[in-house]
Formats: structure tokens, sequence, C-alpha cells
């Protein structure tokens, strides 16, 4: 009995415009949770407890990706028509969420601390500029892997496809 054919990946433009559209959303949620971290820790800067600040952050961020993958979709997805499944097309587990959320951030950390590395080098610190573009990092596996997946999508079994587009209903 044949398979149905998998659902095609989204484009890496759609993902970007995506991704760029998540930082508009991640901006508020940082703002959010950061001021909120201020006011109950009376911190006066951005370096006051700032292993804690970072973590929380991290959290904040993770807590959101994880309570809008359970639907398949955060808005600027649903915005793009770009769903998360696993590999077979179905929900993913809480564990895979989990896992992609954490294997996401190896490679854009990895590109930031080169781009630190270049920076004191060359001791040009405007260098340190490039480090915008360490997000970004994530599309270069997606060149070489057959299915134009990221890799953490790869590790952690799950995938992004083409979502079909919401029909407003009028009648």
């Amino acid at each position: 009995m044949p398979t149905a054919p998998s659902p095609a990946t989204p484009s890496r433009l759609r993902r970007f415009a995506a991704m760029m559209y998540e930082g508009v959303l991640l901006f508020g949620i940082v703002f959010a949770v950061g001021y909120l971290f201020d006011v109950l820790t009376e911190s006066r800067n951005a370096l006051m407890y700032r292993n804690l600040r970072q973590l929380i952050l991290f959290l904040a961020i993770g807590l959101y990706f994880l309570l809008c993958w359970r639907g398949g979709q955060t808005l600027p997805m649903k915005t793009w028509n770009i769903r998360l499944a696993d590999r077979n097309g179905g929900r993913p587990s809480t564990g895979k969420m989990l896992a992609r959320y954490l294997l996401l951030w190896p490679l854009p950390l990895l590109s930031a601390l080169l781009v630190k590395g270049a920076s004191l080098l060359t001791g040009y610190t405007s260098t340190d500029l490039l480090i915008v573009f360490a997000p970004f990092s994530i599309f270069i596996w997606s060149w070489f892997d057959p299915d134009g997946q990221f890799l953490h999508d790869r590790l952690a079994g799950t995938r992004l496809f083409n979502a079909e587009p919401r029909r407003s209903k009028s009648g």
C-alpha cells in the first residue's frame, strides 16, 4: 500500500519571514518579563542579577513556544501557513517540543561565539555588530538537509510543513 506523500517543507523565505515576525513578538515578551523581573527584584540595571535574568528570560521564551506549539503554530507560523508536527505529521509530544526548543540554541550561540572571537582576533569592536546574524545560522543546515529541515527539527524528531490556509466562512 503506497504511503501518502509528506507535506512540503515551507520555503526558507517564508520561514525567515515568520522568524522576523517572531522576533517582534519576542521583543514584547522579553520586555514585559524583564520589566516584571526588575520590579520584583528592584534591580537598577540589566547587569544586576544578570544570570538569573537570563535564566528567567530563557524559561519565559521557552514557555511561550511550548504553549504555542501545542496547537502546532505560533502567531507568525499561522500568518505564514507553517505548522510544526512530528515526523509522521501528528502533534509533537511535549518532550519533542522541549527538545526542539533546547536544540534550537547551540547553533546561534556558537555563531555568536565565533563573532566574538572574530572581534577579539581583529581588534575591531565593530565586528560585534555581526551578532545580529547569529540567529540565522540555523538556516545553514537546511541547505544540506534532504527535506530542507532545520537541524534542531531533524534531531528532535519534528518538522515544519506547509499548513493549509484557513478559509473564511462567507455566507
